[in-house]
């Protein structure tokens, strides 16, 4: 085992873990980077969403490397109900850009090559090892870890925790609560391969060119989730996601609601005909901003996932997970160049940069939204979509009946199913909480 004594080490390899550990090495820091699995993404099957702004500031020329799936041109929302979707498409030219904006992405081979950036900048990558326990000293800093395999402790001026949502390892220190139910989604995928022809034909594609779909509505059976299909080059990821809380609460399962979602009419025909090679189940945050916790104490920070750095509401996590990352390692090499200590005082300057940065801004902004949707998910989950869907129906219909009597029986099937009191009550909470 590495006997040496490190400038920091970093526990899991990630989205967040690789842009702390490859931050830090190219400020000159000695980094020993954890991975459990094989190599890093080994674990994770996923099909995601790229940000290249946040990747940017971390590999400037990372598309002329970079194992990228398509760019994407195009973004689509749907409101299900259970035979229909009420739809709004933004498709524009300009993303057809020099340097597109947005790509999907499958995270094991992007997670092995985003690894490969950390080595090349001089970091130490162990795979295949398991962090057991923080190493403390007599006054409870942490000063290193334990692992699976033998020879002994590792120790390290700082402990970046990147260990994902459910990482035990912070948990069990007392450095963070175990996330509750209800703030973590239980998210379900699976890899539909068909040929690039098929893909494109079906998506309206040419080229390099990506979609993303992503949908709410009786999918979710009244319970706090969503649905989404990406569009890859050789393959079409299909998921869905709900509140652990949820779940549990209904006797749901994962696997059925995805089903329920794959056979939806409008989601059958994209991926008629494929072949079903990769299935991934993954933890997701959503508690939002307050669900953040300790960011930062004697001798460690969290980053990431870990951190419940998730933007629900727009989707967001990968890049969130970056920016925390980076941020924190950038935070490590500043109290690094003043040698000063890694006491939590110092390693608060973390905190105070990620306040500055548009991830707490965002997740502030948002901050009473999960709560308002978990809440009240009947109704933006099942109720809603219903009648917004009748509506549409109704509207597109052509058959003899007066407009004015249309308009008339769409509005009292709303007050019918939640009252002139809960259409105000409902539309005045989202209003408050969105703002």
């Amino acid at each position: 085992m590495i006997e040496e004594r490190f400038d920091a080490i970093v526990v899991g390899a990630g989205m967040a873990g690789n842009a702390a550990a490859l931050t830090m090495a190219k400020c000159g820091l000695q980094v020993l980077q954890l991975e459990r699995g094989e190599y890093p993404g080994s674990k994770n099957v996923q099909g995601a969403i790229l940000y290249a702004d946040m990747m940017e500031r971390l590999i400037p020329d990372f598309r002329e490397e970079a194992p990228l799936e398509r760019h994407l041109v195009e973004q689509r929302f749907w409101l299900l109900d259970d035979r229909s979707h009420v739809g709004m498409h933004y498709r524009s030219d300009d993303f057809n850009e020099e340097r597109p904006n947005r790509y999907t992405i499958i995270r094991a081979p992007f997670d092995k090559w985003f690894s490969s950036k950390v080595r090349e900048a001089g970091a130490t990558v162990l795979c295949e090892t398991t962090v057991t326990e923080l190493v403390r000293d007599d006054r409870e800093r942490v000063v290193g870890v334990r692992t699976d395999r033998g020879g002994g402790e590792i120790h390290a001026d700082v402990v970046v925790l990147a260990e994902g949502v459910n990482g035990l390892l912070g948990t069990r220190a007392g450095l963070r609560a175990r996330p509750t139910p209800d703030n973590v989604a239980l998210a379900v995928k699976e890899m539909h391969f068909l040929p690039r022809e098929t893909i494109e034909a079906r998506f309206n594609l040419k080229g390099d060119e990506g979609v993303v779909i992503e949908a709410a509505g009786t999918i979710s059976r009244g319970m706090t989730g969503m649905g989404f299909v990406y569009a890859n080059k050789e393959c079409i990821s299909v998921g869905i996601g709900c509140l652990v809380a949820d779940f549990q609460r209904t006797g749901q399962t994962p696997y059925g609601m995805l089903d329920h979602f794959k056979q939806h009419p409008s989601v059958a025909p994209l991926i008629a005909g494929s072949e079903i090679k990769e299935y991934a189940a993954h933890l997701i945050p959503e508690g939002g901003y307050k669900a953040i916790p300790q960011l930062y104490g004697d001798g460690w920070v969290v980053v990431g996932d870990a951190a419940q750095l998730n933007n629900a509401i727009h989707r967001e996590g990968s890049n969130l997970a970056m920016t925390s990352g980076r941020i924190a390692a950038e935070a490590i090499a500043e109290m690094k160049s003043r040698r000063e200590p890694m006491t939590a005082k110092n390693l608060s300057l973390y905190r105070k940069m990620l306040a500055d940065s548009f991830v707490i801004k965002d997740l502030k902004k948002y901050k009473d939204l999960p709560m308002l949707m978990h809440t009240h998910s009947q109704n933006f989950f099942l109720t809603y979509p219903q009648l917004i869907s009748k509506a549409m129906q109704n509207f597109v219909r052509v058959d003899g009946t007066p407009k004015l009597e249309k308009e008339k029986a769409t509005l009292k099937s709303f007050v019918k199913a939640r009252s002139w009191r809960g259409l105000i009550g409902d539309a005045s909470r989202f209003a408050r909480a969105w703002r």
